[in-house]
């Protein structure tokens, strides 16, 4: 079988020492409330990797009272293709058909019994491109979660993302963007009905800057959006009610209405603080599962944390 370039490693362009590579996998059990993502991070420039899982419900909002949360540093980098690779931090993944396919495990390399995962996801529509340097899919996952002796059955549409490039770790903005906020939205209802976008803040609010619109099996990108936090938890400060509202090339209009039901909140990277949420969204009469992802650079958290600090004392 002859593998799609673009689920390889891909041979760094320049020789800045941040050139990155990432391949995200994001699912969910909803009846649960719970959300699991394994984020692999390479910078072959460096010759060493990183591997982050994340498994959380809603009874816990950080690393040290998720389900599960660990991230591996400076890990060697691999010698293996990413189309069948296995990480010292547990984390296994196999392509199994280009671009469509993929067999996604993750084991603690720890022992014990606390987490172990088995899926597959299967997409449900062709990749999206930002550039040539990301891509975008909704896809099913099926398998088994097993979580401290119990076997949770996963059925459930899911993310998965890829980019390659620079990214650095330092600025005020998110990765080399000057945008200091911004958000990732989606759910799929079905093969039929679906919607992604990612928001940057650029100072007037999060727009819209990639993303699709699948209606009644009609696919289409979107033209222009925005999305908007309209409540937020008074402890944290977090979303719990999001409003995306856009307009796809067909001239057609979304309106996504989301309620968070479960929130984790961490550095996925030393510049990417991410408060990551399961959502229930509401759009086009129908109710979906997805997610909403608000993420700040490192100096924008600490100004937000800041600010709501004042706000409680004032």
């Amino acid at each position: 079988m002859t593998m799609h370039p673009d689920d390889e490693f891909h041979p760094p362009t320049v020789d800045d020492p941040y050139w990155t590579e990432t391949c995200w996998f994001t699912f969910t059990v909803p009846e649960r409330r719970l959300s699991g993502q394994l984020y692999p991070f390479f910078r072959p420039n460096q010759k060493v990797a990183a591997g982050g899982a994340y498994f959380w419900d809603d009874t816990g909002r950080h690393p040290h009272d998720a389900l599960y949360a660990k991230n591996f540093w400076h890990l060697p980098l691999p010698e293996q293709q990413l189309t069948d690779i296995q990480l010292p931090n547990g984390i296994s993944y196999k392509c199994l058909e280009p671009q469509k396919v993929y067999e996604v495990k993750y084991t603690d390399p720890d022992g014990g019994d606390e987490i172990s995962v088995d899926l597959t996801f299967t997409a449900v529509l062709p990749p999206h491109y930002l550039g040539d340097k990301h891509v975008d899919q909704p896809g099913r996952y099926t398998g088994t979660i097993e979580l401290r002796g119990e076997t949770i059955p996963v059925d459930s549409y899911g993310f998965r993302d890829r980019s390659w490039g620079v990214r650095s770790q330092f600025g005020q903005g998110l990765m080399t963007s000057p945008a200091r906020r911004g958000g990732y939205s989606y759910a799929t209802a079905s093969d039929r009905d679906a919607f992604h976008s990612i928001t940057m803040d650029f100072g007037s609010g999060c727009i819209s800057i990639h993303g699709y619109v699948l209606r009644d099996g009609v696919w289409a990108k979107l033209a222009k959006g925005r999305r908007e936090v309209v409540e937020r938890d008074a402890e944290s400060g977090w979303a719990t009610r999001v409003v995306l509202e856009g307009v796809d090339e067909l001239g057609r209009e979304l309106h996504a209405e989301g309620r968070t039901m479960n929130r984790l909140g961490f550095f996925l990277n030393p510049n990417l603080f991410t408060v990551n949420c399961l959502t229930e969204w509401t759009f086009d009469g129908v109710t979906a599962y997805g997610e909403d992802h608000e993420n700040f650079s490192a100096a924008e958290i600490r100004r937000f944390s800041r600010e709501l600090r004042e706000l409680r004392v004032g």
